[in-house]
């Protein structure tokens, strides 16, 4: 009788688990306006979705670090994406990214965006730069964004899961103006709508 019990209770586990090594299906590649997939670490304009514009850096309140903005009127600066496996040479949906503005500042702290402090004047998160590339883990956590599809486009977020035992909110990246008319990356209830252009 022990055995049969035995015998049944590894017949059960065995198939009502997945053999080691299946996976679930890859997340959805996001693709640029021409329909191509965002490649890893090549150049991009992020535009908005029905509108001109992009994202830029701008000093807001100090020289630096800068922070991240919408523009109007042309495309921005261009930046590129890093999945948090090196390895991977496409870009997916909801998956941990870093982000890096390719252009030369004056500025010593990096052009990878992070996410900054709370701001008590404002009551924003705001996104800015100074933030690792690479290293997933709680001292870089607020380095992490993800690419999530909206509607016939898409959207920026902030929801890192490169750390399992950290507490972090996870919201869409959306546009505050602040009292000086910038436009400026911040946690947001309504989304910023993106989609990618080649640069």
């Amino acid at each position: 009788m022990k055995i049969t019990l035995v015998a049944f209770i590894l017949l059960f586990a065995v198939t009502s688990k997945p053999l080691l090594g299946a996976t679930g299906a890859a997340p959805e590649q996001v693709v640029d306006t021409s329909g191509k997939k965002l490649r890893a670490g090549a150049n991009y304009y992020v535009i908005p979705a029905n509108d001109d514009g992009g994202l830029a850096l701008a000093s807001i309140g100090e020289e630096c670090p800068m922070d991240v903005v919408a523009v109007q009127g042309y495309s921005g600066v261009p930046l590129s994406f890093t999945p948090v496996n090196p390895k991977k040479d496409v870009v997916r949906v909801s998956t941990d990214l870093n982000v890096v503005f390719s252009a030369n500042t004056d500025c010593p702290q990096s052009n990878v965006w992070k996410l900054d402090d709370y701001d008590d004047t404002t009551g924003q998160w705001f996104v800015t730069t100074g933030g690792v590339v690479g290293n997933p883990g709680w001292q870089t956590v607020s380095n992490w964004f993800k690419i999530e599809k909206y509607e016939k486009g898409y959207k920026l977020a902030y929801c890192p899961t490169v750390c399992s035992y950290c507490n972090v909110q996870c919201r869409d990246i959306g546009i505050y103006a602040d009292s000086d008319g910038n436009q400026r990356l911040a946690l947001s209830d309504s989304p910023y709508k993106v989609q990618f252009q080649r640069a």
